[in-house]
């Protein structure tokens, strides 16, 4: 793991698209139990400083450096101007944070946060004509990316319109290496149903980022018969940590090392810190994890 830097999510101990899941802990809190459980990064929760040179401050004294923070997109619902914009804004603060890569994921028609809408009967699909504003917004966000010496890495995720492994290829087939990366997420591939080996030999060469989270097989097959929404599935407990679950990240860890992956891992688990105390899953994780290098 010499060129592979172990981070770890705040959403473990604040879910921002449900506060009330980890109200009652605070920033400090998440950090110094990512500190104590051994991580060297973090990715930003909104409960984090805005600026720049508060949030170093908090972060350098516990060793922590800033990995990556997601973008939410709304390339095929919005006037371009208008992502730039707040692309911008985003860009500038990770540069200052001196992360290297900025998550994206398009929430145009994504329904990944509406509690009551079913995540697998009313799956999201892009229109051709959404295909390519997507496709070429994207590409321009990447642009704005690589003036600052940084990469876009595209997060695939359940409720939106780049989940399957279908939409995977077309998205990697219609835009530029150069422009745009993948973001590579065990949990998001295997609750949608695909292959998550299969994805990272396929687009190694363009994963630039790391998330690793695990799935509870029983409630996710739970979230499916029952129509449960992406919101419901991550209250039931459908995301754990590594190690918790039924993915062998073996093979996984094995593909990463021995193909001399560089960049981050960050472990991200979407569940109560009520029932499932975030420290504690945290260092669960990364135990697990060094044992199967």
């Amino acid at each position: 793991m010499y060129n592979i830097k172990l981070g770890c999510a705040p959403i473990a101990w604040t879910n921002d698209d449900m506060p009330e899941l980890g109200s009652e802990n605070s920033f400090e809190q998440c950090i110094s139990e990512m500190a104590l459980a051994g991580y060297k990064g973090t990715e930003i929760g909104n409960k984090y400083p805005k600026d720049p040179d508060t949030l170093k401050e908090y972060l350098e004294i516990r060793g922590l450096e800033v990995a990556s923070a997601w973008f939410s997109a709304f390339l095929t619902t919005q006037d371009f101007e208008k992502v730039k914009e707040a692309f911008i804004e985003h860009r500038d603060f990770l540069y200052a944070m001196g992360a290297e890569v900025i998550v994206v994921s398009e929430q145009g028609n994504s329904i990944q946060g509406q509690m009551e809408t079913p995540l697998f009967e009313q799956k999201p699909t892009f229109t051709e004509e959404e295909w390519k504003l997507f496709t070429t917004g994207l590409e321009k966000l990447g642009e704005l990316a690589n003036e600052k010496g940084m990469t876009v890495v595209y997060h695939h995720h359940m409720g939106t319109s780049v989940q399957t492994t279908e939409e995977i290829d077309r998205l990697m087939e219609e835009t530029d290496p150069k422009k745009v990366s993948l973001l590579y997420d065990t949990g998001h591939l295997v609750f949608s149903g695909e292959d998550p080996l299969y994805i990272l030999q396929k687009y190694f060469d363009r994963i630039k980022h790391v998330h690793f989270k695990d799935i509870r097989k029983e409630i996710a097959r739970e979230v499916v018969d029952k129509k449960d929404s992406f919101l419901t599935g991550v209250k039931k407990g459908a995301f754990t940590v590594p190690g918790d679950g039924f993915i062998d990240f073996k093979p996984i860890m094995d593909y990463l090392v021995e193909n001399n992956y560089q960049g981050w891992i960050v472990v991200e688990a979407e569940q109560d810190p009520g029932t499932c105390n975030a420290f504690e899953y945290a260092l669960k994780a990364k135990q697990y994890i060094e044992s199967v290098v």
